[in-house]
């Protein structure tokens, strides 16, 4: 795929959603941080439910640890590994109080260092609550990468490192939302909604449906 048609792809994103952002309801870096943690390996829906309940009683490092590990689990308990996510979510909570003021860091070293934070959700927090041009790449991402193609790669840092070389700048802060949400609702894994989609015209993916 050439640079002239990913620029008319990313153009064309952009003039269908100006501003796109997560489908996680967050009001603070921490409140995302929080939320992303707990979304792997579960919905966005699932994870704002809990959120909604959770939020209005601790939204804060020092308010969720006051709650402890079993006060936590009453809110998240509907989410898959909540047993993990609520150890990794009260250690985190202790780790940002010890080391960085009960803030959230900006920095991808520190941010990696928390229990529960990969690479993924280091760079949703870089890019959602920072402004950083970073690209987390999960399972909507990899296929759309390997299918468009963007950018193809056989490991999730491959797509990646490419995808930061590819992407026009103009478009690299948005891109993840743009890719992801495009994944989600268009670009399906089973069946995609070809006949639906922006983009069709410029994708090379060569089992098109009509489906819209």
């Amino acid at each position: 795929m050439n640079k002239a048609k990913r620029e008319q792809i990313f153009a064309r994103l952009q003039a269908a959603n100006p501003t796109p952002t997560t489908e996680l309801e967050y009001a603070t870096p921490f409140e995302l941080l929080i939320a992303v943690i707990l979304s792997a390996q579960a919905t966005d829906v699932s994870v704002n439910k809990a959120t909604r309940s959770l939020y209005p009683v601790a939204n804060t490092p020092q308010g969720i640890l006051a709650l402890g590990e079993d006060g936590l689990k009453q809110h998240i308990r509907h989410i898959g590994l909540f047993n993990a996510k609520a150890k990794n979510v009260i250690r985190t909570c202790a780790i940002l109080i010890e080391q960085h003021g009960g803030e959230v860091p900006t920095d991808r070293k520190a941010l990696e260092a928390l229990p529960g934070v990969g690479r993924k959700t280091a760079n949703v927090v870089l890019n959602t609550a920072f402004g950083e041009p970073t690209l987390a790449v999960d399972t909507h991402i990899f296929r759309l990468a390997n299918r468009i193609p963007l950018a193809r790669g056989k490991t999730v840092r491959a797509v990646e490192d490419k995808l930061l070389k590819v992407i026009p700048k103009d478009y690299l802060k948005d891109a993840h939302h743009w890719l992801i949400l495009h994944g989600r609702y268009v670009c399906t894994a089973r069946k995609p909604r070809c006949g639906a989609c922006v983009i069709e015209d410029l994708c090379e993916f060569k089992d098109k449906t009509e489906y819209a």
